[in-house]
This record gives structure tokens, sequence and C-alpha cells, in this order.
């Protein structure tokens, strides 16, 4: 019976982002697998919290106490040649699910996940620490790995044109949308969710992400800020990252410090009523490698206006307002025209329902399966 080891660092450091996406990969693949394969799920830095409960019977925990900064001075920084499955144990093949692929053994399969590379794209957003370490590490990673799942087309291409990846390695393989994920109109339950984290009872247009530079919230406040709807917020849901100083300056200039609330990191059970209890949800990021919020948005039946770049354009489909996310009047008049027609709310609303139920993690995961046992059988 092959063995796949699964890193699951990202699910067990992250609450959201790549951890959201390996957390809930993982437990699709529980569910579509039957017990074909054997999975041994690799968390660096264990120790510091409790492991989850197993997703499956197939699965079993690979903790080790090292932290991910430790690894990535030992294999990244240093290059030293110790093999992952040191950690795991001997497996068939190792799937790395953040960008870097560790040193495996000759006769172990690789698959590696790239989930955008905003560090060359938009490296003015990135931190600089972060950016060199990527610089150095991910074309290494994808040069040595088998198979590379990108999150989107867009992403694939850039994997393409950056690095002059052979286009038949690269894969596409997409996100889905939870089914916790859903219109919440129980006001009284969306109600205790603003309540919990600071929410005013003032009508909000809701962005989701770290806070860093990627995102563009400093236009997206400013825009907001142009509107006639004075009593407006912006609510943002989502991490301190870095390089964020500016973003806070721009919200004191704007005179905006009682219009914007930072919300913090939410409990993915409690995400669905803070999209639901917003006007809209807005996202003109500078780059994404997918944009999760945009799809859990349109399943929470909340129109979304997000940029008409990078993997955007493939999420929202006819469904979203795209906008060119430099430019100021675009996204005000998107905000304006969602804000105060109810016809056009309608309709997006409608739309975004329809173009959420093409993602779905059941089928994101039975298409790793497929990838696994293709790489195990060649």
């Amino acid at each position: 019976m092959p063995a796949i080891a699964i890193d699951y660092t990202p699910a067990y450091e992250q609450g959201g982002g790549i951890g959201r996406y390996v957390r809930e990969l993982v437990t699709a693949l529980a569910h579509v697998d039957a017990p074909e394969n054997r999975y041994r799920l690799f968390v660096a830095g264990a120790g510091r919290k409790p492991l989850p409960e197993i997703p499956g019977a197939q699965f079993e925990w690979k903790p080790v106490s090292l932290t991910p900064s430790w690894l990535a001075r030992l294999w990244g920084r240093a290059r030293l040649p110790f093999p992952v499955e040191l950690f795991t144990g001997n497996v068939d093949l190792y799937h790395a699910t953040d960008f870097v692929l560790p040193p495996t053994r000759s006769k172990t399969r690789t698959v590696l996940t790239v989930h955008d590379l905003s560090f060359l794209r938009v490296p003015e957003t990135a931190s600089p620490g972060l950016r060199q370490y990527l610089e150095n590490v991910v074309p290494r990673s994808v040069q040595r790995a088998d198979h590379v799942l990108a999150d989107s087309e867009a992403t694939r291409q850039d994997l393409i044109s950056y690095y002059q990846t052979d286009a038949s390695k690269i894969e596409v393989l997409y996100s889905g949308v939870d089914s916790r994920f859903r219109p919440i109109t129980d006001q009284a339950a969306i109600n205790r969710v603003r309540q919990h984290y600071g929410i005013s009872d003032r009508p909000y247009v809701l962005s989701v992400g770290t806070v860093q530079p990627r995102k563009n919230y400093p236009k997206l406040i400013e825009a907001v800020s142009r509107l006639k709807q004075s009593e407006l917020c912006v609510v943002i849901v989502g991490g301190k990252g870095w390089l964020e100083d500016p973003i806070y300056a721009s919200i004191r200039q704007l005179g905006m410090q009682e219009r914007v609330i930072f919300a913090g990191f939410v409990a993915d059970d409690d995400l669905p009523a803070i999209y639901s209890g917003s006007l809209c949800m807005a996202l003109p990021s500078l780059y994404e490698g997918f944009g999760l919020p945009v799809l859990e948005a349109m399943a929470c039946g909340v129109p979304v206006i997000t940029s008409n770049l990078s993997s955007l354009p493939e999420v929202a489909g006819n469904a979203g307002i795209l906008v060119t996310p430099t430019h100021l009047e675009e996204i005000t008049n998107a905000l304006e025209r969602v804000t105060t027609d109810s016809a056009l709310r309608e309709s997006m609303v409608a739309k975004g329902l329809l173009q959420a139920q093409k993602f779905s993690w059941e089928a994101s995961a039975q298409q790793l399966k497929r990838v696994y046992d293709q790489l195990l059988h060649e």
C-alpha cells in the first residue's frame, strides 16, 4: 500500500490563506480516498498547541518539534541535504504544500504546490526577508519537483514565464468552498458575531485578507471615503502582516479612524455571518494566486467587487464587478453602484451563488488523488 506524506504545517500554523487551503484539501481527501493509500501528515513546530483530530483512518501524524523557520535555515539557506523522510519515515510520494520542496530521497516522487508568485510580480509588497528567501528556494523547488500544482491558470502562466517551467508538469488545482459558506438570514446570529468581533451596527463593506500592501487597502478605504454614504464602514478581516504602517497612516490622513474596523482573525465558523452581514465584499488586490474570499462571499450571497488581474477574473467569472486596482475612480464607482442599486445587487447575488457552485473541495481532492495515483504508477 503506497505511503504518501503531506506537509500539514501550514494548516497547523496558519488560520487563513494557505492554512485554509491545506486544511480543507486534506479533509476532503480523507472523504474521497478509500484506504488505498496511507497518509502521513508532517507537522513542523508541533507541540505549541494540540494537533487537531486526525482526518481519517488512513492518516497518521508525523510531528516534529523543529520549527518551520529552523527547517528553512537548514534546508533553504544552509542547503543541508537531510531528507524529509528522516521525519516522515520512508514514503513513496511527498507533497510539499507551501512553495518549498525539502530534500527527499531519490526514489521518492514529489509534488509541489505553488500558490502564487507575488514576490516576483509585486515585489514591493512583500517582506524583504521573505522575498529574498523565496527568490532563492522556489525556483530550485519547482525545478526539482516531479509535478507542480498551481492555484490558478494565472499562477501556472507565471511559472512558465518566470521560471521557463515545462508546461506539461504544471497543473491547475483550484480551491473549493466549504458548505458552511452559505447565506445566513438569522439577523440575531449575525449581530452576535458582529458584537464578538467589535463590528458596529452600521452598514459595512467587507474585505478579507492579511493586513499587508498587496491587498490594496488604502485604495479601498479612500474609495469608501468618497461615497455619499457617510455612515458606511470598512471591515477588514485578517491578521497583521507586514509593511502595514502606511495603511494606518492612510486611514489617519483620510480621517477614517472611526469608519475602519480591523476585526483581526475570524474563526472559520464565524466567517459566513461576517460575509452575510456586509453590503458587499471588496478585494481590489494587486495580485492573488487564487482569492478564496471571492468564492466564499459569493457562496454567502454577497456581491463581490474585485480586481481585473492575476487569478481573480478566473474566480469571479461574470458574477463580480472587476476593477483596475490602481484606479481609484473605478473602485469608487463600483462601490457606489453596488451599495445603492438593489436590482444590481440581486443580479450579482444570483450569479455569484451559481459561480460558487463551480468550485468544491471534493472535486479538488479527487483531482489531487488522480495526481498522486498517476505519479505512483508511472
